[in-house]
């Protein structure tokens, strides 16, 4: 006997255990993101950033795969110096050495360039929702949380990406439905400005009647 989609009573009750057994995948990443995260919050030391030589691989082991650390190479640009296989998987090809940019679609480019300077300069956390829609349905969560170099400036970045959804055909590009900036420090009021990188230190440009430097780019709105 066949239903009114044409399957047998068994490929129905199997077709039904196999949802059900899908559904919890999103929340049991959340949990999942939320260790990583937590983890991330117990190496920080009187509230600073963490330094990237004390991130142990065993402290997020349930996600090393989809586990990444970034390096900041301009301002609004990072590039990944480790990588795990998940990410080698939705691109297709191996990303050590290319850049997060290189995930998003190119139109959302911006928007994550805008975000890396909040997570760089202020610093932040950030926290992507991302779709991708070519070909077949894919969603997923990217995390970003700041770490400092050996020399002790915040430079690199711990990520993490995790994805619903079938991969399918190769390079798979996310567009960023949502990004959430949260500030790591209580002082949000004013943004900040590496003037080390931005300033001009030329004997014309410390003349007093120099115009001020603009800001890299401008800053977004924070979500608290």
């Amino acid at each position: 006997m066949k239903d009114d989609q044409g399957r047998s009573q068994q490929d129905a009750v199997n077709a039904e255990k196999i949802v059900a057994m899908q559904a919890p995948v999103s929340t049991y990443r959340a949990t999942e993101l939320s260790e990583f995260e937590a983890y991330w919050t117990s190496m920080r030391r009187d509230g600073d950033v963490p330094l990237r030589t004390e991130i142990d691989p065993r402290g997020i082991e349930s996600l090393l795969s989809n586990a990444f650390v970034a390096e900041k190479i301009a301002p609004g640009m990072a590039r990944m110096r480790i990588a795990g296989t998940h990410l080698c998987d939705v691109m297709g090809l191996e990303v050590r050495g290319m850049p997060v940019s290189s995930l998003i679609e190119p139109e959302d480019r911006d928007r994550l360039a805008d975000a890396l300077v909040e997570l760089f300069e202020r610093p932040a956390t950030l926290r992507l929702a991302l779709s991708s829609k070519r070909p077949g349905s894919l969603s997923g969560t990217m995390l970003l949380l700041p770490l400092r170099s050996d020399l002790g400036d915040i430079s690199r970045a711990l990520g993490c990406l995790v994805s619903q959804g079938a991969i399918g055909d190769t390079p798979r590009r996310f567009n960023i439905t949502e990004c959430t900036i949260t500030p790591i420090t209580p002082d949000v009021s004013a943004p900040f400005v590496d003037v080390a990188e931005e300033a001009d230190f030329s004997a014309e440009a410390c003349r007093s009647d120099a115009p001020p430097l603009p800001s890299e780019r401008p800053y977004l709105r924070l979500v608290r």
